[in-house]
């Protein structure tokens, strides 16, 4: 398989009134095309610090990253602009970027219709449900053709229901295009349900403790059919025990 990105050695050291602080400690992994990686830890460990550093937003103290294309980023809140249409919000990153070509444009269309928001394409954001209002803001998002989608908790602010909803949605969207994503999140299950490899955090300074591989050995396999087999609730004691034991601390 491809190597798409790779983390190197990563340190993260702020300075501090009362001197150094340090947030993240040689961090390494690597992620293959069309993979999905989820990272937990402890809270305040550095997970969303480590995924700014990687998306270019916040700078590293030392190590190396490698990525093989471009990066999009999905933050908690969809931020879709309440005054322009669901077609030119999702324009939006093209626009910044001065790509609007004809080619983006009917690659845009494209994505609208095959995820079944073209027919809502001149209705402005509140009129479209909080689900939908997501995966217009990963369309917006994969109109830039990124290779790899950054996820910073980007269905915490979605209730329960929706959530379960929206991740099957989001996952297969990015299965279809085969976009490969490192996701954020505080939610062991919902990493469980939607990752091929999840890297678990230890508390700060943040190192890798593990990575772990998660196979549920499903056909078509699903976020919500995963929550429905027997191997996920030990993928869910393994995690939740080894998170425990930073959190005690």
């Amino acid at each position: 398989m491809k190597k798409i990105l790779e983390v190197k050695d990563i340190c993260k050291i702020y300075q501090a009134q009362n001197g150094e602080i340090e947030a993240l400690k040689d961090i390494s992994f690597d992620i293959n095309e069309g993979e999905f990686i989820s990272i937990i830890g402890p809270s305040g460990c550095g997970k969303s610090t480590l995924l700014s550093i990687i998306a270019g937003l916040e700078n590293k103290t030392a190590g190396t990253i490698y990525i093989d294309g471009k990066i999009g980023y999905m933050l908690q809140k969809d931020n879709l602009l309440e005054w322009r249409t669901i077609y030119n919000n999702v324009l939006l990153g093209l626009e910044i970027q001065k790509t609007k070509t004809m080619e983006n444009k009917k690659y845009v269309e494209e994505l609208l219709k095959k995820y079944g928001l073209y027919e809502f394409k001149d209705k402005y954001p509140t009129q479209l449900s909080g689900g939908m209002r997501q995966r217009v803001a990963l369309i917006r998002t994969l109109a830039i053709r990124p290779k790899v989608l950054l996820l910073d908790e980007a269905f915490s602010a979605l209730d329960y229901q929706t959530r379960l909803m929206v991740t099957d949605d989001i996952y297969k969207i990015l299965k279809n295009e085969n976009i490969t994503a490192i996701m954020v999140t505080h939610d062991i299950s919902e990493a469980i349900s939607m990752s091929d490899r999840i890297v678990v955090l230890s508390t700060r300074p943040a190192t890798v403790k593990e990575i772990h591989k998660i196979d549920f050995e499903i056909e078509n396999r699903t976020p919500l059919n995963c929550r429905e087999s027997p191997k996920f609730s030990q993928y869910f004691n393994l995690m939740w025990k080894e998170l425990e034991q930073y959190e005690k601390r």
